[in-house]
């Protein structure tokens, strides 16, 4: 054969084939990719200085699960521009799978990041006609037999990602550990009751959920939390987490209560410490082999949400969402 022969051979049909051989990762996260846009101080009138960092709730479970030792896929629809070239190389980079990864010509979503003086974050989104809402049913995996889905964040009530996860999320139910953090966006989408009807919906499919006592005050307000956690158990998780930043976490299953207490740490800012706390969780669970939904009914909570506050700990010291390695959290434990 000649070579120009084999230059017109069409390789794509052979390269997925190929990546379709591949074993499937333990994990599969679900949704955005984007970039945090932080505003370093400066005194000028004209001009502002910026720095910018990928981000995207459930990017940051699939990293810090990668970063932990944990094979993970990653499934959402990403941009071909210059920014969405930079997610890909980095995901490829941390050792996440993108053979779930659909790329599109839309733009990539951006997030403008301001922190206060306390280091907590707040955000302004530009995600309208983004790529990673963009994710539509036909490009979800055929395959969803993965060990575990994890699943949340503003994805989840975006059209017409939210529909087409939602279906992804209906049908992987049946072999896959659900988990689901809500990871509420007001200011994406200010109605409560939107986020309220995916809460019960996604929640109803979710093994293990997490979520924040700042989710809680806006989806219910005024309710304490364990009055929420166990309304929220009803819809069928079995674990219930809720996270209260520097007061540590309270874990609840229908005869459990677990109470873990924070961790003290120079705080630089917690963008992805909830992320970090649920992918760290993930990756206990899977390490003492208790994922699944028979065995999280008796799993260690103690020290599952423990790790997850001690790797949430680190990312805490670190500016952005850089989650850390089993190496830096051991070194922080030790």
């Amino acid at each position: 054969m000649q070579y120009q022969e084999i230059r017109s051979i069409e390789w794509l049909p052979f390269w997925k084939a190929y990546q379709n051989q591949k074993e499937i990762p333990v994990f599969l996260a679900c949704g955005d990719a984007l970039f945090d846009v932080f505003q370093s101080p400066s005194d000028s009138l004209t001009s502002l200085e910026l720095s910018a960092h990928i981000g995207g709730s459930p990017l940051n479970v699939a990293l810090g699960l990668a970063r932990l030792g944990n094979p993970v896929g990653y499934l959402t629809a990403n941009s071909t521009d210059a920014l969405g070239d930079k997610i890909q190389t980095f995901m490829q980079a941390n050792g996440i799978d993108t053979r779930y990864v659909a790329r599109c010509d839309r733009n990539t979503s951006l997030a403008m990041v301001s922190v206060n003086d306390a280091g907590h974050p707040s955000y302004a989104f530009y995600i309208e006609g983004g790529a990673d809402v963009s994710l539509s049913r036909d490009q979800l995996p055929a395959d969803s037999t993965f060990d575990a889905i994890s699943i949340g964040s503003y994805s989840t009530v975006v059209e017409p990602c939210a529909s087409s996860l939602g279906a992804f999320i209906a049908r992987a139910r049946e072999s896959s550990f659900i988990a689901y953090d809500p990871n509420v966006r007001p200011s994406i989408q200010p109605d409560p009751a939107v986020w309220l009807d995916t809460f019960e919906q996604l929640g109803s499919h979710a093994d293990l959920m997490k979520l924040s006592d700042e989710d809680i005050e806006f989806l219910a307000p005024g309710t304490d939390i364990e009055t929420f956690a166990r309304a929220a158990l009803e819809l069928g998780p079995v674990w219930v987490v809720v996270t209260r930043g520097a007061d540590g976490a309270i874990a609840y299953s229908r005869e459990r209560t677990v109470e873990v207490p924070g961790r003290k740490v120079a705080v630089i800012d917690t963008v992805g410490a909830g992320d970090t706390f649920q992918a760290a969780m993930l990756d206990a669970l899977n390490r003492q082999g208790q994922l699944s939904r028979a065995a999280l009914a008796d799993a260690d909570m103690q020290g599952a949400v423990g790790w997850a506050i001690a790797a949430a700990a680190v990312t805490c010291s670190r500016r952005g969402a850089d989650l850390p390695t089993r190496d830096a959290v051991l070194e922080f434990l030790a």
